[in-house]
């Protein structure tokens, strides 16, 4: 957790370096690679390359020796690598934002520090974590009837916004399938149902569905969807192999950051190629900014954004009743959250420290904070986070993006280097080098008016995170989740479940209803489980 005063780090990924004053067509070409993505970097011919070579690395050798990484460069002269190659890695070197990694480097390493001493009974008032106690927090569980009709309302509110094409979803997509055991983006994954539909292509229909209830079309909510470099080209491949499902789809990558050693030196996995990787789904404000994605927004008249993982089977894409919750409070950011079954469940909550909303990870909370009831009965600190967050496009655009990159944390790791010696890349069997990483809620601090929706667990939360056959968040626990609203839903509508009512192959497809909407023919009929509708 951090407040909103916490020391400002500004790494800007579009940051773009000035270059010799030489060769004007050198210059303007080097000039397009900083800080692009380097698939759209112009193409030069031959006879360009050995001029753009030189005048590029006249500039980078310059703010190297400034911010202490010449070592970066030493091989240049004995590789032997092609120019073209060579003129990659000096554009991949000139598009980081040398001058501020040390800075930023030594606040993570700091935060570290501090982590490692904190006692969550002991802090300063300024520091105190208390849990979070804004007005604007509801549940979808509340049998209070004018809290019913509070959420029929903002539901109303948020249909009518995606009705005036004011709503975005926003997809962080990043993440591969590795610990699902699958080979591609994880968004790709079947988790197992009748339909064979992927992670994807559930929200994709699900909001095509959210269109059609508004009234305004298939189209209504464009979906924003953040990839990484390693799945960029397969995710953008595999919509397009679908038509985009129909919606309106826009992708655009997650940035990187230089792995370092701890004292701050950029590693190199090879002569030519810096160790790199994704600086953390905090990334996606300054990957916003980056591809011209708030731009798009803007032009488009979007006023509110809905930001989630894709990991979750369950998730609403654009869900009016969290919207539209947000937008009756008139709230900045919101979060939607599930609530603790236990004191001892591993994860963050939202609350606030020094007065400002932030997450608190479970390992800054005491035991007797993580027992504390409030008068409810519930947990005090029981608001947990689960990557499910609104913002209004002004809060982005006017209160995240001039403090880009407010704060980086460190993650130790193993970090295939260059050995100069062995003449070749080596993976080291200990950590040996610094990952910098942000994380998507590190801007709460900075909202004036949060909003927080409680909803069930049952009903909006089955995570894929690990592989077949485990205990918990496997395809198998989010499958039968799945099946299990479906069932519930129908039932709800009135229908008479028959046969294996314990399957967890049942399924509503999102373009048949998208939360239980829609059913109400099944009323009195009699459908035989497992079933795919």
């Amino acid at each position: 957790p951090r407040s909103k005063s916490s020391p400002a780090c500004m790494l800007h990924t579009h940051y773009k370096p000035p270059l010799p004053q030489s060769n004007t067509k050198a210059k303007a070409e080097a000039e397009a690679g900083a800080g692009e993505n380097p698939s759209k970097r112009p193409k030069t011919t031959m006879s360009d390359t050995s001029t753009l070579l030189e005048t590029l690395r006249a500039s980078v050798t310059e703010r190297c020796a400034s911010a202490g990484q010449s070592h970066v460069l030493a091989h240049l002269d004995s590789s032997a690598a092609s120019d073209e190659a060579k003129l990659s890695f000096l554009q991949s070197v000139n598009e980081v934002p040398l001058e501020k990694l040390s800075g930023c480097l030594k606040g993570a390493l700091d935060e570290e520090e501090k982590l490692k001493n904190f006692d969550p009974a002991n802090v300063a008032p300024e520091d105190a974590i208390e849990p979070f106690a804004g007005e604007n927090t509801t549940s979808t569980a509340t049998t209070d009837s004018a809290k019913l009709a509070e959420l029929e309302e903002a539901r109303a509110s948020g249909l009518e916004a995606v009705k005036n094409g004011e709503v975005a979803a926003l997809l962080l997509a990043g993440g591969q399938g590795t610990r699902l055991g699958y080979d591609g983006p994880k968004g790709m994954y079947d988790i197992g149902l009748p339909s064979k539909r992927t992670l994807f292509q559930f929200m994709a229909e699900r909001i095509k569905k959210l269109g059609q209830l508004s009234g305004k079309g298939d189209k209504a909510v464009p979906f924003y969807v953040m990839t990484s470099p390693l799945n960029h080209d397969a995710t953008t491949k595999y919509f397009a192999k679908h038509d985009n499902f129909g919606i309106d789809v826009k992708f655009f990558p997650q940035g990187t950051l230089p792995c370092m050693t701890p004292d701050g030196k950029m590693i190199l996995e090879s002569p030519t190629k810096l160790a790199v990787a994704p600086d953390g789904n905090g990334g996606i404000y300054p990957a916003l900014v980056k591809h011209g994605i708030l731009d798009d927004m803007k032009s488009k008249g979007i006023k509110y954004v809905h930001a989630f993982g894709v990991d979750n089977a369950l998730v609403k894409p654009a869900d009016p009743t969290f919207v539209g919750y947000c937008i009756k409070t008139k709230a900045d950011c919101g979060n939607k959250v599930l609530w603790k079954t236990s004191p001892d469940e591993k994860v963050g909550v939202v609350a606030t420290k020094g007065g400002r909303p932030c997450i608190v990870e479970y390992s800054d909370i005491s035991k007797e904070m993580s027992e504390r009831t409030g008068s409810d009965g519930r947990l005090a600190f029981g608001a947990g986070n689960i990557c499910n967050h609104f913002y209004t496009l002004d809060f982005l655009e006017n209160v995240i993006v001039p403090n880009l990159g407010s704060m980086y944390h460190v993650a130790r790791k193993k970090i295939p280097h260059w050995d100069d010696e062995k003449k070749e890349t080596v993976k080291p069997s200990e950590n040996n080098g610094i990952k910098l990483e942000s994380f998507i809620f590190d801007v709460f601090p900075l909202s004036e008016n949060m909003a927080v929706l409680d909803v069930a667990r049952a009903d909006e939360f089955s995570p894929v995170k690990n592989p077949p056959g485990t205990a918990t968040d496997s395809p198998d626990t989010a499958r039968a989740l799945f099946s299990n609203v479906a069932k519930r839903c129908l039932e709800g509508a009135g229908a008479i479940l028959k046969g294996d009512k314990e399957s967890d192959m049942c399924e509503v497809a999102p373009l048949t209803s998208y939360d239980g909407e829609g059913l109400e023919g099944w009323k009195g009929k009699e459908i035989e489980c497992p079933f795919s509708i």
